[in-house]
């Protein structure tokens, strides 16, 4: 099996939030139809319009929506129901072959499928530096920035995903995708970002902490963070 992320663009005319319940009506039935697997959309909507301030945008326009799932291979010989319906669904969609690492898994506030995820998802494109090496990049990511990420944040979900390469011609070039779950306070609050309620010193190391492991690795000029809505149709939650 294999994981694919696929960003989407709403077409010309159709509001963020139409274009977000078109997708959540037709398009996860749709990919399962067509064989993909533990289906999970991304989707900027109006509950999470809060947290807008912590937008990170590179590409203009920004992406509208983020699909993930699973093919049995995304060869692009096997590949062609699929990326045709992301094209019908979308304006223009981009895809990358990623390799999945679970560093959180949500078992706090637990996904049911088809509905909405409580508290809030951030999704993040993000670029390696350029005077880095991947592997180098790679290693502070895994080896120090991951044990950043868990200690100084609220997140119940954490997942990483490292690209392996595009599987569309102009998909930007970003190296990695990933999701953070955090509740919903942590939109407007940064001590719940931070968890650091009521606790000064600990939210400016813990912020000091996190500024300077991603700037240790990410090129901030080629980056997307998008704040989202996390509906999952996983079959894992499915049968829950």
């Amino acid at each position: 099996m294999e994981k694919v992320i696929a960003a989407l663009w709403a077409p010309a005319g159709e509001s963020r939030a139409d274009f977000g319940g078109r997708l959540l009506q037709s398009l996860p039935a749709a990919l399962a139809g067509a064989g993909a697997s533990g289906i999970r959309l991304n989707l900027r909507d109006a509950v999470v319009a809060d947290a807008d301030a912590l937008v990170q945008q590179w590409q203009a326009p920004q992406q509208d929506a983020v699909v993930q799932f699973w093919l049995p291979s995304a060869n692009a010989r096997f590949r062609g129901e699929i990326d045709a319906l992301l094209g019908r669904a979308s304006a223009r969609f981009a895809a990358w072959l990623v390799c999945e690492s679970t560093i959180i898994a949500n078992t706090a506030h637990p996904a049911q499928a088809g509905q909405r995820t409580p508290g809030w998802s951030q999704a993040s494109f993000i670029s390696f530096r350029a005077d880095m090496t991947r592997a180098a990049a790679v290693a502070h990511w895994h080896g120090h920035h991951t044990r950043v990420a868990i200690e100084t944040q609220t997140n119940f979900e954490y997942v990483q995903n490292l690209i392996v390469h595009p599987l569309t011609d102009d998909a930007p070039a970003y190296d990695a995708f990933v999701e953070e779950c955090f509740p919903l306070e942590a939109m407007v609050d940064p001590a719940v970002f931070f968890d650091a309620i009521g606790n000064p010193a600990k939210f400016e190391a813990n912020l000091a902490a996190m500024n300077d492991s991603c700037a240790g690795f990410i090129d901030f000029s080629r980056i997307d963070v998008l704040p989202t809505s996390q509906f999952d149709f996983s079959p894992a939650t499915q049968s829950a």
